[in-house]
Parts: structure tokens; sequence; C-alpha cells
């Protein structure tokens, strides 16, 4: 058995977490023992499709028609368009038809979380749908005291300073602008944005709220993993204040890290991220500032054990078994 990762728009999606996901998949198959393949013109039996361009639609027509069993991956759901990009919220319902289309055509849908496939089972999709985490690697997103340090020096950050990060594109929906405002009523601390978007595809109003950011909000724009990582060990707290997610592979990769994680109480986090076990939750701008003043001090319960058993439940190797699985039904 062989699978074809199809590989089409991926310049497009390489910086955000779908494409992240991707490479996820190959890790996660080749630790199940599982070939795989990113060229098309090499023999596969299945092939994974996580975009929704026309590019992917096609290829999966295509691939039915030759008799190639198909794995569709749900990272997309009309809630998490909404709330993004210029008209994303006019063209959500039309986008939910789009992607249901889409996912149609696989002969299994896995998504990331029992919360988006509660969503895409609401849509009245009828293929099986399966929630297996995008998860995290682990051997690579681990701290390390030069990770550390090298973040510092590279920003001039002395070493009792306390940094906040959070990292995503600069939409609505991601919580950038209560984090901005959290960078306003905390001057005592640095915090940083990590992640890019082109500014033509974003309201105004995102632009003159970066545009108008305090002085101690840093936006280095988009990253590589090897200087992520070394964010993540420098750091004192990931902040995520994401109103919406279908995972988010950026909380995996900071719990993975050693560094507290603070989120907001939203529905795909309930079983899996407990507050004061394993992560932090805050239901509004209140609760968060009170909440990150309590980790920053010491004063918080300490999380990082229940976050180890996390990462460890969602290793490639966990999950390449449970894949694994899930190609032997189809």
């Amino acid at each position: 058995m062989k699978v074809l990762i199809y590989p089409g728009s991926l310049q497009l999606v390489r910086k955000s977490g779908v494409g992240q996901a991707m490479f996820h998949q190959k890790h996660m198959l080749e630790a199940a023992g599982i070939p795989v393949t990113y060229k098309k013109r090499e023999k596969y039996d299945i092939v994974h499709y996580n975009t929704i361009f026309p590019d992917s639609f096609f290829s999966a027509l295509k691939a039915k028609i030759r008799g190639k069993k198909i794995v569709y991956y749900g990272h997309s759901t009309m809630e998490d368009f909404r709330n993004s990009f210029i008209g994303s919220n006019f063209f959500a319902p039309a986008f939910k038809c789009w992607i249901k289309l889409c996912y149609s055509l696989g002969d299994v849908i896995i998504t990331p979380s029992e919360y988006s496939k509660a969503l895409l089972t609401s849509y009245g999709i009828k293929k099986p749908i399966y929630a297996i985490s995008n998860g995290v690697d682990s051997a690579f997103f681990s701290y390390k005291k030069e990770h550390r340090t090298a973040f510092r020096k590279k920003y001039g950050i002395d070493e009792d300073k306390k940094v906040v990060i959070s990292v995503g594109h600069y939409i609505e929906r991601k919580g950038i602008t209560d984090f901005i405002e959290m960078a306003r009523q905390m001057p005592e601390y640095l915090f940083f944005w990590f992640g890019y978007t082109d500014k033509r595809l974003i309201p105004a109003y995102i632009q003159q709220a970066i545009n108008t950011a305090p002085k101690n909000l840093f936006f280095p724009g988009f990253v590589e993993q090897p200087q992520l990582r070394q964010a993540y060990c420098g750091s004192d707290l990931f902040a995520f204040m994401s109103y919406e997610e279908t995972e988010g592979i950026v909380v995996l990769e900071a719990m993975s890290c050693g560094i507290p994680v603070l989120v907001r109480n939203i529905p795909v986090y309930e079983k899996w991220l407990i507050d004061g076990k394993n992560c932090y939750k805050a239901d509004n701008n209140t609760v968060f500032k009170r909440k990150i003043k309590a980790v920053l001090e010491g004063k918080a319960t300490d999380v990082s054990e229940g976050a180890k058993k996390t990462v460890e439940q969602r290793s490639y190797r966990v999950l390449g078994q449970k894949l694994t699985e899930i190609y032997g039904k189809i």
C-alpha cells in the first residue's frame, strides 16, 4: 500500500496550518511503516487531499474515475472561514456548499477534532468522518536552553523580561485585535505576534489596529519552523485568543515546547484541553489579562505535566496507527 499526499496548491498553503498538516501526515504514515509520495506520476493506492482549491477537486474526480481510494482532510469549515478575509462573511454560505462538494469525493473524511467532526456532520455530509488530531512533531518542538537564548539574543531581550507570544494570520478570527489590546493594557511585558497576511486581504480596521499597536508589541512576520521553535522556547506564555479553530496546530507546538498555553474557552477545546490541568482558559479580555499576570508572576497552577501527556497522545506513532486502521476499512 502506498499513499499519495496530493501536493497541488502547497505553495499557497505552506505557511498555514493546512500546509503543516500535510507534512505531519507524511511523518505519521512513515512512523506506521506506510510508503508516502508527493509525486503524482508514481503508483499509489490511496490519495490524501488537504485543500479545497479547484485543482484538488478535479484531481479527486480523476482519481475516483481511476478507482483510487480517497481520504479528504476536512481542515476547513464555514465557521472558521467567517471573520477572516475581506468578504468572507458574505461568501461563507457559498463556501459551505463548495466544501461539502469537495469532501463528498472522499471515501472517508478525516478532520482534526470532535468539534469539527460535529460541524461537518451537521452539514449533512454522508461519508464516514473520523476525528484524528493533526499531531505535533514532539522531537522537533521540544525545549532547549539554546533555543531560548537564541530567541532572546536575536530580539535583544533580557532574561528577566517576560514575553507573551501568539501565532497566526492577521485576521479577526485569530483574536489579533484582542492580543493588541492586551499588549496595550500590560506595557510591563513584551508581546510578539508571529505570522503574516497580505494586507490587501484584511479589513482596514485590522490594518489600523496593527499600525497603531503599542511599542511593546512586535510583528516579526512569518518565520520558518526553527525560528518559531526558538520563539516558543524563548517566551514565557503562549496566548492564543482565536475565536474559532478546527484544532490549532500552534497550540500543540507550544505545549510540546513546554511553554504554558492560554486559550479562549471555545467548543473545539472541550474535553481535551482542561483549564488548570494542561492549559489555561479565558472567556474575555478581563480574564485573559488576569490569567496572563498570574502565569507570568508565577501564581498560576503548574500545568506542564498535563500538557506533556496531551502531546504524547498526539505523537506521530499513535496517530499513524489510527490512520492505518482507517485504511484497512477502505
